[in-house]
């Protein structure tokens, strides 16, 4: 069949195809983040109330557990082809959470009513950024290439900022974090649905392996767009 520019139209069962296929690695990409947030949630906010954090993050405990979470993300993010969708999914939940034992200062350094106000923020913007990447048809990979290079900076930033401690430049890495991991967030929700739209028969396997590492990656802008606008909001209580 061809349209009214003289195209030819792609037909209805192809269409249909696709758009299932998108709206499932939809639904288990945001589901399996979710479930991640959840369960990050979960462990922190027990390892803070119970008291947990003096045995398991004191001393070299805090290093130890940003190494793990750092070995488990570029394990699953270099071997996700290699993997079964049982083991990786293993893995990205005892990421979530390791992820909450660190995240667990959060509660211990900040009211509590200030930590689910910055969520609820965080939600919010999240999830506006995501439709955006979403739906626009702009090509958002040059943003994406940016913001890459640009959290690399910012990296040696905090690290520098380690050393010094000034609340000043503190200030700017935090504006600049919230910056960049909102690029991030949109050229992540598009991938996912370029990867899902992607030509050529996706099985099952496939769409679960695609759903995860983009659940990873949105989990990741998430959680770093939460402290960021954290610090940023949490300097009201000092």
């Amino acid at each position: 069949m061809v349209d009214y520019d003289g195209q030819f139209e792609k037909p209805a069962y192809e269409t249909g195809a696709r758009q299932t296929r998108l709206a499932t690695v939809f639904k288990l990409a945001y589901g399996w983040m979710c479930a991640g947030l959840a369960l990050s949630g979960l462990v922190a906010w027990y390892t803070a109330s119970s008291g947990l954090w003096k045995k398991v993050l004191v001393g070299p405990g805090l290093w130890v557990c940003i190494i793990a979470e750092l070995v488990l993300v570029i394990a699953l993010s270099a071997s996700i082809r290699k993997l079964s969708v049982g083991v990786a999914c293993l893995m990205f939940a005892v990421y979530a959470a390791v992820n909450g034992l660190t995240m667990s200062v959060v509660l211990i350094a900040y009211e509590i009513a200030l930590v689910q106000r910055v969520f609820f923020i965080t939600a919010a913007m999240f999830g506006g950024l995501a439709v955006f990447g979403t739906v626009t048809k702009s090509d958002l990979s040059q943003i994406g290439a940016i913001c890459g290079m640009a959290l690399w900076g910012l990296i040696v930033a905090a690290v520098v900022n380690i050393f010094f401690h000034s609340s000043g430049f503190d200030w700017i890495v935090s504006f600049a974090g919230v910056l960049i991991f909102s690029g991030l967030t949109m050229w992540d929700a598009q991938k996912i649905k370029l990867l899902a739209q992607g030509e050529g028969a996706m099985d099952g396997e496939t769409r679960h392996k695609v759903a995860l590492m983009g659940a990873l990656e949105l989990y990741l802008d998430f959680i770093n767009l939460f402290i960021y606008l954290l610090r940023i909001l949490g300097r009201s209580r000092d």
